[in-house]
């Protein structure tokens, strides 16, 4: 599928969800299209719906209603077909803390049914390129923040996804863990991997994204490519922007 500015990689066409119990829905409505090649910032305040949107990609929940169709080289996937394709780095520590570095990618590569050669060429690739190498023996649960972070992004990427899913990827590592992470997965994008990535460091977004959607009380309340936004709201920077978009108030 093409729209105006390149093919389209996720098409999500009025999606909604509203948990079993809950008084107001926690997505309303959605749309949007994301394309091939792009690194998309879904961005909001805490509640706003963004974790139950990636979620819903993932398929770790249904929606209540509406589409959501994903391409890959111009081809849209089958149920089946979009585990081996997509990746996801949840915000939680998503490995066995009791496990080694290089013990948690051969488990989670052999989920993936990746032929034993080649995924050991990929751990060791993985582990050499995000630093884990020198640790890579020892138990996670002995790591520092940023080790762990770095652990649960090698492990989403394990199986070489088309579309990766980033929520929170760098909350509570160091300046050097951060830009080390965001470094990696500008490079990861280059190669054509799709990314659509969640976080609170407004400047960090900025700096990684090209397109953006800010969601608020589970709807889309702004969309597009983050200069034209700042030039249509008269602002200088994307944390003016959400601040002007969302309001100053508590999140709690």
């Amino acid at each position: 599928m093409m729209e105006s500015g390149g093919r389209v990689c996720i098409e999500i066409q009025h999606v909604s969800k509203k948990y079993k119990g809950a008084q107001e829905s926690s997505l309303s409505d959605v749309s949007l299209n994301i394309l091939t090649g792009d690194v998309f910032g879904l961005l909001g305040p805490n509640g706003a719906g963004k974790t139950t949107l990636i979620s819903i990609l993932c398929g770790i929940v249904p929606a209540t209603s509406g589409d959501i169709s994903f391409y890959v080289d111009g081809q849209s996937l089958s149920e089946s077909q979009r585990k081996s394709r997509i990746g996801f780095v949840p915000q939680e520590y998503a490995f066995y803390q009791e496990l080694s570095p290089r013990q948690n990618l051969d488990y989670f590569g052999a989920m993936y049914n990746i032929p034993k050669t080649k995924l050991e060429e990929r751990r060791e690739y993985l582990l050499q390129v995000l630093g884990l190498a020198k640790a890579a023996d020892n138990k996670v649960e002995t790591f520092s923040g940023g080790m762990k972070r770095r652990v649960n992004l090698a492990i989403g990427i394990i199986h070489e996804p088309a579309i990766l899913f980033l929520d929170e990827p760098t909350v509570g590592v160091d300046v050097q863990s951060r830009n080390a992470i965001i470094r990696y997965l500008q490079s990861v994008n280059e190669t054509g991997t799709t990314i659509i990535y969640t976080s609170h460091h407004m400047s960090e977004a900025e700096e990684f994204c090209k397109n953006i959607a800010l969601i608020d009380h589970g709807k889309v309340i702004a969309k597009g490519e983050i200069q034209a936004l700042k030039t249509e709201h008269h602002v200088a920077s994307l944390q003016s922007l959400f601040i002007n978009l969302t309001g100053d108030a508590y999140r709690d």
